[in-house]
């Protein structure tokens, strides 16, 4: 297994200790400018973090070296929607973040992925992120830090309804630019 597809199986590890974090990481707080600030929270925004930079590592190591395996083309968008699908429900339950933006945001990802699986069946194609997608995955990375470190939670809500436009100008990019698959067939 190449060093990219390390960092992708790393990632996807980090994800119950995220999750176990949150769950069970305490209520030891902090006041910080009038804000409580949990530390479980700080810390789980830590570990979200470096599983996050570990998707910028992975993809870069693999275009840089020549080293992009199918496993890595499967596994590492893969872990990217595991990574930031399991944030924002534990925002929900943190009551951090609305329900209704998460839903959006998930149905989103269900379509395209599905859309990538058609794409790949009938016409062998592999569809690249586009760079409202990539813009999209930042906004949401970015957000789901923010709110999980209480003196940020405002930016944090920002960059998450910026997340929200990209999240569905990217899908209407996706499947606008790929509708002909789904032509003669409905």
């Amino acid at each position: 297994m190449n060093l990219p597809n390390k960092l992708t199986v790393f990632r996807i590890l980090l994800i119950p200790v995220f999750m176990l974090i949150v769950i069970f990481g305490g209520d030891a707080s902090v006041k910080v400018a009038g804000t409580t600030v949990y530390w479980k929270l700080v810390i789980a925004a830590v570990v979200f973090a470096v599983a996050s930079a570990t998707d910028w590592f992975d993809g870069h190591i693999a275009r840089s070296r020549n080293l992009v395996t199918n496993f890595g083309k499967f596994a590492d968008p893969l872990a990217d929607k595991m990574l930031t699908m399991t944030a924002f429900i534990m925002l929900i339950s943190l009551n951090l973040a609305p329900a209704w933006v998460i839903a959006i945001i998930v149905c989103r990802e269900l379509a395209v992925t599905g859309l990538r699986l058609i794409l790949a069946e009938n016409k062998g194609q592999v569809m690249a992120a586009a760079m409202p997608g990539k813009i999209k995955t930042t906004c949401q990375m970015l957000s789901i830090i923010f709110l999980l470190v209480g003196d940020f939670y405002h930016i944090g809500t920002i960059l998450l309804y910026i997340a929200l436009i990209f999240t569905i100008y990217s899908g209407w990019d996706y499947f606008h630019n790929s509708w002909d698959v789904f032509e003669g067939s409905m």
